[in-house]
């Protein structure tokens, strides 16, 4: 008994022995098969070539960042390293450095997770930083192409970090410390729990550039040196970077060649002094007040003549790229698509560098034509028209792969002097706003769509999904008064502040905390609009016996007149056509109102869930409306839906009604409203104008693609329709022709 018990006992000397030289071995991780990493774990997709939600997956742990071999690699490890990065779920994995080779620490190897796990630290593996592997057998994921509502860290293309992650423009002039945007200052990148400066030496405009652009600035210009210099000689300073150089086409100070200082820094920089820069802002951004009027028109002109354009956004300086070509405009194919060419559609518009580069139609897919395709910029051009591209054929892309960027832009503040109070989230509340030192409210009178979404954008949560007037039981701070009322938004402000308003003579017919208006905002929104050749091709007249209109004179579709015609004889003579309306946003379109208070309509028996869903009317060549037409929501449902997209609205039974996402409503030609009374127009030449959703009643991300316009010619018995386009498809040019168009001739169109 005693032998065999020294036997254990040394047996388990030996087993516990072996356990703390492989504890010893694998340092610095801690031991145990499933450590629990600290909270500096951060994840990001890199590589090259792929698209925003695949890519070799890089993990940021212990102050570096690192890849994770692909060894016993599963689907369930990829779904867990997915929701990491903000997306739902993973659709596949990539073994062999398909995305590169990265570079700096394998963190992990052997990972196994069942997929359900919160965090890949809870998966088991071999600790952080043992592994075996080179980084040609780096693992990379393909996740699902749909994000996490209300993830906030969006999934960034980018190349190694290093340890630069945080750069700012510190102002030094005495007036410019309390002006935004900030366009001149020292540089600092964050360094421990501070601020550190970069040494000169060496320092050029190419570096410049690549500071400008993260700051959210264009283009860099010349500084004055001297008053720098006399400054930095009064202060200590802590140099970090030294030795910078930039081609001027990178998107991040971390991409460029620099080193950094060891031991005592603060001596070592032979320039003198730190890197200063100065930029130039874009149009949107120039805060001298003498000029603003002057600044507006030039504004006004160059977008006349703009050949690129940023559309479905909900933040400035992003948006699904759109190009005008032929006088027309289209969208840009997604393939090959990066930041080097993302940045130089950014700064042609007036942003910083890019970014993010999207792909797969994540702000909406665009209408028409799709114009390029493997654009391929170098960074340094002034246009995207100078980069290589080629022409696209029709078997190349469709609208699902349309390119879209998120541009860097000036820090503006404006998210500062607005917040969300009583919420059940943080995407909705009673909206109060600071003015001067004093937090209020917003008067809730004429409080629509559009001053909500200037709002939702304010707040940095997307789109306007309600505008709420009533917010009673959204009471839950302190603040009482309000300081806001009469507010008139366009819809494309960056502030509420940009907006009309009855600055300090307030005016409210409601009172009250209960009446202060209040916001629903979303991270996406739908996007509707009509199929215009369809209008086209559809449209002809019919005198319809006033005995069939019964009903039609209930819902109001006849022109006045006919009130006082002799009933039931005698007709009303019909412009019919067909509309089908796309849902080509990345939210559902569903009506404002309920099924609780949808109006039923007996003549018809059907509801109605939109009183007003589209406005139909004639126009003459100078706008002035000569028979009009509305169309109620008689019924929304999917008609027909693209490929692989299911259809979820149906009107019947008393169904959901709604246009989902890749699916079309389809109104025939042949139902009763579905027209425009034209009894009492006079032969001539007018515009047909068919304008979706005309009220602002639900949110869309782009309300200018609403209207529609043909060109048409009536001969007192016969109508030709052509040239129907959507409102915002055609150049400012192509537009003037159509509105000065002088009228057929003949039945032939050209």
């Amino acid at each position: 008994m005693g032998s065999c018990g020294t036997w254990a006992w040394q047996e388990l000397l030996v087993l516990l022995s072996s356990m703390w030289l492989w504890v010893d071995s694998a340092q610095p991780t801690p031991a145990g098969p499933t450590p629990q990493p600290g909270p500096q774990l951060r994840f990001r997709l890199a590589g090259y070539p792929r698209k925003h939600n695949e890519g070799r997956v890089e993990v940021f742990y212990n102050d570096e960042w690192g890849t994770i071999c692909d060894d016993d690699f599963s689907l369930a490890n990829a779904h867990v390293l997915c929701r990491h990065l903000g997306f739902v779920a993973a659709a596949g994995w990539a073994h062999s450095a398909k995305y590169g080779k990265g570079v700096g620490r394998i963190w992990l190897d052997n990972v196994n997770c069942a997929g359900s796990e919160k965090s890949i630290g809870d998966c088991k593996h071999r600790g952080w930083g043992n592994s075996d592997c080179s980084h040609e057998e780096d693992a990379g994921v393909i996740c699902k192409d749909e994000r996490i509502p209300g993830f906030k860290d969006s999934n960034v293309i980018e190349t190694e970090q290093s340890h630069v992650e945080e750069v700012r423009l510190r102002p030094v002039v005495s007036g410019a410390r309390r002006q935004l945007p900030v366009i001149e200052g020292i540089v600092e990148v964050r360094y421990k729990d501070g601020w550190a400066q970069i040494c000169d030496e060496g320092w050029d405009s190419r570096n410049s550039r690549v500071v400008c652009g993260m700051m959210g600035f264009p283009a860099e210009k010349k500084v004055n040196r001297n008053f720098y210099k006399l400054f930095s000689e009064r202060q200590k300073l802590n140099y970090r970077l030294h030795s910078v150089s930039c081609t001027g086409t990178e998107v991040h100070l971390s991409m460029c060649t620099f080193e950094f200082y060891r031991g005592n820094a603060s001596a070592a920089c032979r320039a003198g002094m730190p890197a200063v820069v100065s930029c130039v802002p874009g149009p949107l951004f120039t805060t001298a007040n003498g000029h603003k009027k002057k600044q507006r028109q030039q504004q006004q002109q160059q977008q006349g003549q703009q050949r690129i354009r940023l559309k479905g956004g909900a933040k400035v300086g992003e948006g699904r790229v759109e190009v005008l070509k032929s006088s027309q405009w289209g969208t840009i194919c997604d393939d090959r698509w990066n930041l080097l060419s993302a940045s130089v559609v950014c700064r042609e518009l007036g942003f910083g560098s890019a970014k993010e580069a999207l792909t797969g139609a994540r702000m909406g897919q665009g209408t028409g034509p799709i114009h390029l395709n493997e654009v391929q910029c170098l960074g340094t051009e002034k246009s995207l028209w100078s980069c290589p591209f080629k022409n696209i054929t029709q078997e190349d892309c469709k609208h699902t792969e349309d390119a879209a960027v998120r541009c860097n832009i000036p820090y503006m503040g404006y998210e500062t002097l607005i917040r969300l109070a009583g919420g059940r989230t943080m995407f909705e509340g009673r909206v109060e706003v600071k003015q001067g030192s004093k937090w209020g409210t917003v008067c809730s009178d004429g409080w629509t769509t559009k001053e909500a979404m200037v709002a939702c954008r304010q707040l940095g949560l997307g789109y306007s999904l309600h505008a709420v007037t009533e917010t009673w039981y959204w009471d839950a701070s302190n603040v009482t008064e309000m300081v806001l009322s009469g507010v008139k938004c366009a819809g494309h402000e960056m502030s509420l502040s940009h907006c009309q308003h009855h600055g300090t003579s307030l005016s409210c017919r409601n009172t009250g905390t209960r009446f202060a208006a209040g916001v629903i905002c979303s991270e996406t929104a739908s996007d509707l609009l009509l199929h215009a050749p369809l209008v086209q091709e559809t449209a002809y007249i019919e005198d319809r016996p006033l005995h069939m209109l019964y009903c039609a004179a209930e819902e109001n579709c006849l022109a006045s007149s006919a009130r006082l015609a002799n009933w039931p004889y005698g007709h009303r003579r019909l412009l019919r056509f067909s509309s089908q309306i796309h849902n080509n946003g990345r939210a559902d379109f569903r009506p404002k109102a309920g099924r609780h208070s949808w109006v039923w309509h007996e003549c018809h028996r059907h509801y109605h869930s939109m009183d007003i869903f589209t406005h139909y009317d004639i126009l003459t060549p100078n706008g002035t409306k000569v028979a009009e037409g509305h169309k109620a929501s008689f019924c929304l449902e999917d008609t027909e839906c693209e490929e692989d997209v299911a259809k979820r609205y149906e009107c019947a039974n008393f169904g959901e009604q709604g246009i989902t996402v890749g699916c079309w409503d389809l109104y025939r030609h042949d139902i009763d409203c579905q027209w425009i009374d034209i009894t009492d127009v006079k032969p001539g030449n007018y515009i047909l104008q068919v304008v979706i959703n005309p009220n602002f009643e639900v949110a869309e991300s782009d309300f200018t693609n609403n209207a529609m316009k043909c060109n048409c010619k009536y001969d007192g018995h016969r109508i030709w329709v052509h040239s129907c386009h959507i409102g915002d498809a055609l150049s400012e040019e192509a537009n003037r022709r159509f509105e000065r168009y002088p009228g057929q001739l003949n039945n032939q169109i050209s």
